[in-house]
């Protein structure tokens, strides 16, 4: 783990839908996305690199996946972080692409929430060490896509592209992988993100291989097993959304309330986050919650029914902070999903990546 992390502010570390709905929609919105520049970055490009991964972590009963610790990644400023007065704002017309197998979503209203099953861990291996960061399935033409975060894919310290052996285990539970290993093929981020570290672009999406179980066997596409959320972006800042994840890392006082065995979620209304200097923040939303470390990626669920566990996605954990300085975290933060968030994910989410299991 990095050993430069101070305190205060840290990023954290079905059935089909026709595809021609899901590409009606993508080019009804195509008018209304800005031009963005994204990085694109390949993992294991080839099926060989893909089962090395596999073999990494499935070794030893998944020794490396339970050895790994939450993801607290690069430094971050000291004292008091203020919630709102940020520049985040839409830059075009409000968009969605729906969750995979739904038309349209009813938001739940009940106080019980189902977690969805697209969520899950992103595992990788840096600096001779294995980490964790959360992450979702997402929809896309291909139902091979994860949305997490940026800094959960690319390796901001070394500035080296993408980090190693990067593989998606929805469900994942002390070593297991109840629907397979998803070994990531490419990431996709904004150039700002990729090349300057610029938080506002704290995303990525990562187009990954078939399923494979533990003995290399072909289980299939991602969003056809677990299914996959919708997307949505220029939304109206102060709408309602569940931030799921799974926080692990202690407070600054030192307690540690999660585990990081077991997803947890967070509830609130989404306003403008304050800049935060260090990580070229200005324009992310936040929301209040007491994540810590661990939660980094997990998906901000907008309209999310509890039935049929989907909504949208608009937006990813980035950072957590403690905005009254007592030592507890009690808010975290996300980019805001606009039209150039859009561009990315448009260009990720129509790319096949292929079988790599038997």
């Amino acid at each position: 783990m990095n050993t430069r992390v101070k305190r205060f502010v840290l990023p954290l570390g079905g059935a089909t839908v026709a595809a021609g709905m899901i590409a009606a929609s993508l080019a009804g919105s195509a008018a209304a996305s800005a031009a963005a520049a994204p990085a694109s970055d390949g993992m294991a490009t080839s099926k060989a690199a893909a089962l090395s991964t596999v073999k990494f972590w499935s070794a030893n009963g998944g020794k490396l996946l339970k050895a790994a610790a939450n993801y607290n990644e690069d430094a971050a400023t000291s004292g008091k972080i203020k919630l709102g007065g940020g520049d985040a704002a839409p830059d075009g017309k409000t968009g969605t692409v729906p969750p995979i197998g739904q038309e349209k979503v009813t938001p739940t209203t009940v106080k019980n929430v189902n977690l969805p099953r697209t969520i899950g861990k992103v595992f990788f291996w840096l600096n001779g060490k294995s980490y964790w960061c959360s992450g979702s399935s997402i929809q896309g033409k291909y139902h091979n896509l994860v949305a997490t975060a940026g800094h959960c894919a690319y390796d901001t310290d070394a500035n080296r592209d993408t980090l190693d052996h990067w593989v998606f285990i929805p469900g994942y539970y002390q070593g297991k992988a109840p629907w397979g290993y998803y070994v990531g093929k490419s990431a996709y981020t904004h150039f700002d993100f990729a090349n300057y570290e610029d938080f506002d672009s704290d995303y990525a999406f990562v187009t990954v291989y078939n399923g494979v179980d533990a003995n290399w066997k072909d289980v299939g596409r991602l969003g056809d097993n677990v299914g996959g959320q919708g997307f949505s972006w220029n939304q109206r800042i102060g709408q309602a959304v569940y931030a799921f994840g799974y926080p692990a890392g202690p407070h600054p006082d030192g307690d540690r309330p999660y585990t990081g065995l077991t997803p947890k979620y967070c509830y609130g209304k989404t306003a403008a986050a304050g800049a935060v200097s260090a990580f070229k923040a200005e324009a992310q939303i936040g929301i209040k919650c007491s994540f810590t470390a661990g939660a980094s990626g997990g998906p901000w669920i907008a309209q999310y029914s509890s039935t049929k566990r989907l909504g949208y996605i608009n937006g990813v954990t980035s950072l957590v902070g403690d905005s009254d300085g007592n030592g507890r975290f009690d808010f975290a933060t996300s980019p805001y999903f606009d039209s150039e968030t859009y561009s990315i994910y448009s260009a990720a989410q129509n790319l096949w990546s292929g079988k790599i299991g038997k």
